[in-house]
């Protein structure tokens, strides 16, 4: 997958947390797993998805 496609399937996820709230855990695995294949691909991971992420990540554990 090409870095501009992992982007857009990326704000897609994050358009998806805010209109669909209720599916944060999944949203969540998903995101990592998109971010993962930056990395397996050597593309740096913007670093707005990085704080999505950690963000995310902070919200599910209250």
């Amino acid at each position: 997958m090409s870095f501009e496609s992992l982007k857009a399937s990326i704000y897609l996820l994050l358009e998806e947390m805010t209109n669909q709230p209720e599916d944060l855990h999944q949203l969540q695995e998903e995101l990592r797993e998109k971010i993962a294949e930056f990395r397996a691909l050597g593309m740096p991971v913007p670093d707005d998805f990085i704080q999505a992420e950690k963000d995310l990540s902070r919200e599910l554990k209250r």
